[in-house]
């Protein structure tokens, strides 16, 4: 009993860790989760849970929630290394992809939401890994402003550097693909004042 109370304890850490960096990843968005989930409960649940030396797993319709973050998986694994750093692995089941989403602070309907077929995070180095097919968009209710898709996306949080690659390795392979960054246009255009239009 104490070891699953660990292991749940330790996957709740973790995935707090995962979640934050989750909505910080791509800076060109200026994303940032919603502040009001830091003070939610951490709400985890699989088929399966397992524990063994260093390694702890989650399996089958894994479900992370906190607040208005929600993360999907086939599968999360966990692993502790000697210095004490964890780190963590999300993957999908055949066809299915890991999915994740969660409201961004500055406006009542703002989120982010993107999906992969693997993703990793290094609590060490402060590096999370969306690999293979990966696409993550930012929303204002239904409405994609900005959206982001490669082989492979990651986000350094210790240097602030995104990077997006053709191949799910990492490497950029010459005729490999493309990653693609869409941005929409604003809303609402620029008007010119009464007083500026008085002026012609």
């Amino acid at each position: 009993m104490d070891m699953m109370t660990n292991t749940y304890q330790q996957i709740r850490r973790l995935a707090l860790q995962v979640a934050v960096m989750l909505c910080a990843t791509l800076p060109l968005a200026s994303a940032f989760a919603e502040k009001a989930d830091s003070l939610k409960p951490i709400g985890l649940s699989a088929e399966k849970a397992d524990a063994k030396s260093n390694v702890r797993t989650l399996s089958g319709n894994v479900l992370i929630s906190r607040g208005t973050l929600t993360i999907k998986a086939d599968k999360a694994v966990m692993t502790e290394a000697a210095s004490g750093y964890q780190s963590v692995v999300l993957t999908g089941a055949q066809g299915l992809q890991v999915f994740f989403r969660q409201k961004r602070d500055g406006g009542p309907d703002l989120w982010v939401e993107g999906q992969a077929d693997r993703i990793e995070y290094d609590e060490k180095t402060e590096l999370v890994k969306f690999i293979s097919k990966a696409r993550i968009k930012y929303l204002e209710g239904k409405k994609v402003t900005q959206e982001q898709e490669g082989e492979f996306l990651s986000y350094d949080s210790l240097n602030d550097v995104f990077v997006g690659t053709n191949t799910s390795s990492g490497k950029t392979v010459p005729g490999g693909g493309l990653v693609k960054i869409t941005i929409q246009p604003k809303t609402e255009p620029k008007t010119e004042s009464k007083s500026e239009e008085q002026k012609k």
